[in-house]
């Protein structure tokens, strides 16, 4: 990792500002690939290497910074199709593992045509992961037992202000030089990199969450370079990124009531009340006393909001959620409920915290007086949106300190684009529906809708309707039939939700058991 002081790049200016018309990718470095770091999961057959580029592409000869790559080679040579590269979302999320990650996916649900038609690339954006350097404002900043997300004082509220702020300068100050070039356009500009080092006139590419909006960024500055792109769970590219947040909420709200609304139904396995309003009734009340008496003296209520969000992303976190939630409820079991949390939701360092705020402090302009993002969350609040409103307001209150205003926001238009195939799920919380309809009226493009589908960029996940449409896009080109209008061209049933096994109830108080299948993350 390499750490450089604050020097230079204004901190006080403006963001790097950018055009829809991408300018000529410049000459590239080549990649040495090697043997990837034992560390990094689904690597084993894979290879890994370094790309440097430039840190600002309005000077290529100037400061570079480097990619850290990976790849997948193709296995069927007769149906070679080039180079498939992948982002899991964030933004801030490590995708490296993507090159090994996608192909298991694939595999796992019958389609290992797909990966052995493809070399499949994953790659940390820039400021993530293994490329260097890769951003860390305060490690120490999200560390239990945090202050109660809900304000309920004037003072309490200019407490976490005061936190918002100072990590705000925190990352000023250790990579001021770094934080105006960390915008979408400049993600983009990397993969032409990537690319153009690849030696390939044109990618194909698989985006999830905010890797949707990567991927339409990339196919505004560069439409003739895209062959084929799937984006599963859309951002609503109208709402970047403030008003985002906003929506979110609201659903957050409805799908961690449709959450306690599957506990009651199964009263009989998890005995936290035989209503929602009941199971809801009993998590608040846990809540509440975890932050005069910490569970497992690890966790306090924050951190039991961070680990219940789980279930609002995916309805594969329902069971282990729920099996933990109930053996510290009724058991005074904390272990596998402390045990969810530090090893499946805590964070290990800074940067994925760091890299999120980043991008989307230099992507577009946000509230800079506190007066609006106090009158937004309390009057959602009021609504009876309580349980994410205020913990994502502080999971993105550091932008409203941060050291230069960013946007304006890049206008998303690729007509010139191949065509490209959109998933999204009518329930989905982090990336509400809406998003993908308006993509679709973007995007040359076909746009596939689970229906009643709750878990978050949900392709390759065991829905064999949507997967068998991605699988077939990506092998031969198959899309779903155009039709008219900005709704759904097709639609595919959610699966139903799960039923707790005897075996699950009777493991409650040993493990949680968690999905196959990393989750997908913000947004």
């Amino acid at each position: 990792m390499v750490i450089t002081a604050a020097a230079g790049v204004g901190l006080s200016g403006a963001a790097v500002t950018v055009s829809a018309q991408a300018e000529t990718t410049p000459a590239t470095a080549k990649i040495a690939w090697a043997k990837c770091p034992a560390d990094q999961p689904y690597l084993d057959n894979a290879e890994c290497g370094q790309l440097s580029v430039p840190l600002d592409y309005r000077h290529p000869s100037g400061k570079k910074i480097s990619i850290a790559v990976s790849r997948l080679k193709h296995t069927d040579t007769t149906h070679y199709k080039g180079v498939l590269l992948a982002n899991p979302g964030g933004p801030g999320g490590s995708g490296l593992y993507l090159a090994g990650g996608l192909a298991n996916w694939f595999t796992g649900v019958g389609h290992a045509e797909v990966p052995a038609q493809y070399d499949i690339i994953g790659f940390d954006p820039r400021g993530v992961g293994l490329s260097q350097p890769a951003l860390t404002c305060d490690p120490h900043y999200s560390d239990p037992i945090r202050p109660d997300y809900v304000p309920h004082s004037a003072k309490a509220e200019e407490a976490w202000k005061a936190r918002s702020k100072a990590y705000a300068q925190a990352c000023a100050k250790k990579f001021g030089w770094l934080l105006p070039h960390l915008r979408t356009t400049d993600a983009a500009r990397d993969i032409d990199s990537i690319r153009a080092a690849l030696g390939q006139s044109k990618i194909s590419y698989y985006g999830f969450s905010y890797g949707t909006y990567l991927g339409a960024t990339y196919g505004t500055l560069f439409p003739k370079r895209v062959n084929r792109m799937v984006l599963d769970g859309n951002v609503d590219v109208r709402e970047v990124w403030y008003k985002a947040q906003l929506s979110q909420d609201k659903a957050f709200e409805r799908n961690i009531k449709l959450f306690f609304g599957w506990i009651a139904k199964y009263d009989s396995h998890y005995h936290l009340g035989k209503t929602e309003a009941a199971v809801e009734k009993k998590y608040y009340s846990i809540r509440a006393a975890a932050f005069s008496k910490p569970i497992g003296g690890k966790l306090g209520g924050d951190e039991l909001d961070d680990t219940f969000l789980n279930a609002g992303y995916s309805v594969g976190w329902y069971e282990p959620t729920a099996d933990v939630f109930a053996a510290y409820v009724n058991n005074g079991d904390a272990g596998p409920l402390v045990s969810l949390y530090t090893d499946y939701i805590q964070s290990a360092d800074d940067n994925g915290f760091a890299v999120y705020n980043a991008v989307q402090a230099a992507d577009a302009k946000w509230p800079r007086s506190w007066s609006k993002w106090h009158a937004d969350a309390a009057k959602l609040y009021k609504q009876g949106i309580h349980y994410n409103t205020w913990s994502n307001v502080w999971f993105n209150a550091p932008i409203a300190y941060w050291p230069f205003q960013g946007g304006p926001a890049l206008k998303i238009k690729a007509k010139d684009m191949s065509t490209a195939l959109l998933v999204q799920s009518t329930l989905d919380a982090a990336t509400p529906y809406p998003g993908g309809v308006e993509m679709h009226k973007l995007l040359p493009s076909r746009l596939v809708a689970e229906i009643g589908g709750k878990t978050h960029a949900n392709t390759l996940n065991g829905n064999a309707c949507l997967d068998d449409k991605v699988a077939a896009y990506l092998s031969d080109g198959t899309l779903p039939k155009n039709k008219p209008g900005t709704g759904p061209d097709a639609t595919c049933k959610a699966l139903p939700d799960p039923v707790p096994s005897d075996a699950a109830a009777a493991a409650r108080s040993i493990a949680p058991k968690v999905p196959a299948r990393p989750l997908i993350g913000r947004p």
